[in-house]
């Protein structure tokens, strides 16, 4: 019984080897431009290397995945003023996606980086907004 816990033990080991193991910068930039685990990867991107990250974000707002598009837009928004670059391609988002989450997305985005040019308004509610006003 003992050899079969040790057996079961170093299968367990070799196979969970890598798992703790993080990806570089450069891995996730290769992941998100190939569609390996594109969402992951645009979701693990460090923010402290901005010059390598921004324009992998930017390319990825033109991806076909809505969820990936959006990862994008959010992630874009968190590097603030270093993300200058891409005001062009989220406001090309915040107004043309064919998705609400994404449009919604670029716009907080672009608050974030350049809150004088965009400021943020939010949304009025779509609940109770309607009737809300009307009189007997």
């Amino acid at each position: 019984m003992r050899a079969q816990t040790r057996w079961v033990c170093l299968v367990c080991l070799l196979t969970c080897g890598g798992c703790g193991k993080e990806k570089s910068t450069d891995e996730l930039i290769a992941d998100l431009k190939s569609g390996k685990d594109s969402l992951n990867a645009a979701r693990s991107l460090p923010q402290g290397e901005a010059e390598k990250v921004v324009p992998a974000l930017i390319e990825a707002l033109r991806d076909r995945g809505q969820d990936i598009r959006r990862s994008a837009a959010i992630k874009l928004g968190g590097f603030r003023g270093q993300a200058k670059d891409a005001i062009p391609a989220l406001q090309k988002a915040a107004e043309h996606d064919g998705d609400a989450r994404v449009r919604e997305a670029a716009g907080i985005a672009l608050s974030r980086i350049d809150p004088e040019r965009f400021p943020y308004t939010p949304k009025v509610g779509r609940a109770g907004s309607a009737g809300a006003s009307k009189k007997p």
